[in-house]
């Protein structure tokens, strides 16, 4: 089924507050019950679901979805320019494929006619115009040993968040635990597009927490070099992963429906991956915390008021940021700098 958009609205990227509208599951639930629930959440709530299960699908599918984007049709030769040459580089590594998507997401394309075209791997200006799919049970038998990923969701045909289950009851971080498993295992194999993932999604049902792929590719690394100081804690750990929460009161939203009627309502996600992601200096990506959201947008908003109102200078058009220690200040700060520099009205 496909969706046309009709109307946009300048929605809160982060519910203002959540009153959950289904019924908690108390008993036991196996994996594949809440990776069927999931999905079909996922599917009224627009996302297109694919049966792609094998390499070959996923890379036909990207093909045709970049085209879709892009409108336009790649020859044989150019698609190979582009895939093998830029998507699929076999010298790029997770630091370059996030630099890709974060900063570097137009490349440019030789045509067989002799004119270099931009194509376009994720329209930021327009996201709405970016298509979600979701797969689930992708299979990879060319890594270190064969793996089967739980759901990921394809934009624009590229893996960009992966999900991982577990029953209810088991300990969430057997999920986190997985993912670094995969990491080691399979993301790189074949042509490597999940090293495209930007976020991960970790969840037992009951609780559900995101975090970013340079916590897990970080604290990968960190498990294989001298242990940190006893009572160290790193913040690549699994310590440091997010809970996703209301924006009213800060409240976690941790069931696994409710979590994906919020986090992945289509504004969200897209928000989310291409307005508050981070990728420092450090190669590091850094997903914004909810809160930190929420506050950005309300500074953004109340920066636009003034200037409708023409308060510039005035009491009414100042406010205060009430941060507390260690909640981010410097991120939101300049995050907010970021995205208020782009605004028409400022010079």
């Amino acid at each position: 089924m496909n969706y046309d958009i009709v109307a946009q609205t300048q929605e809160s990227t982060v519910v203002a507050e959540y009153q959950s509208s289904f019924d908690r599951e108390t008993t036991w639930q196996s994996e594949a019950e809440l990776e069927k629930g999931f999905i079909e959440l996922l599917k009224n709530q627009a996302y297109n679901y694919l049966t792609i299960t094998s390499e070959p699908e996923l890379i036909a599918n990207l093909r045709k979805q970049l085209e879709l984007l892009n409108d336009y049709t790649f020859s044989d030769k150019e698609w190979a320019q582009l895939f093998k040459d830029k998507i699929a580089n076999l010298n790029y590594g997770i630091e370059e494929k996030t630099r890709m998507i974060q900063e570097d997401y137009v490349q440019l394309l030789e045509c067989d006619n002799g004119i270099t075209k931009n194509i376009y791997l994720l329209d930021k200006a327009n996201i709405h115009n970016n298509n979600l799919q979701v797969i689930n049970q992708y299979s990879v038998d060319n890594g270190l040993r064969a793996n089967r990923y739980d759901v990921t969701i394809l934009v624009n045909g590229l893996p960009l968040v992966h999900i991982e289950l577990k029953k209810r009851g088991v300990d969430i971080k057997e999920a986190f635990n997985q993912i670094n498993r995969y990491n080691r295992e399979s993301f790189w194999a074949g042509s490597g597009l999940f090293e495209y993932i930007q976020i991960f999604v970790i969840s037992n049902g009951t609780y559900t927490k995101y975090y970013s792929n340079s916590t897990r590719n970080a604290h990968i690394k960190e498990q294989n070099e001298k242990p940190a100081r006893k009572g160290k804690r790193s913040s690549n750990s699994f310590e440091f992963t997010s809970w996703w929460a209301d924006a009213n009161h800060n409240r976690p939203i941790t069931d696994l429906m409710d979590f994906g009627r919020t986090f992945f309502a289509k504004h969200t996600l897209l928000n989310l991956l291409t307005r508050y992601c981070v990728f420092t200096s450090d190669k590091l990506l850094l997903a914004m915390r909810p809160y930190q959201i929420a506050a950005t947008e309300r500074i953004l908003k109340h920066i636009e008021v003034s200037n409708n109102y023409k308060t510039y200078g005035k009491i009414e058009g100042g406010g205060y940021i009430w941060h507390t220690t260690g909640s981010g200040k410097t991120l939101t700060s300049f995050k907010t700098a970021q995205l208020a520099s782009k605004l028409p009205y400022i010079d």
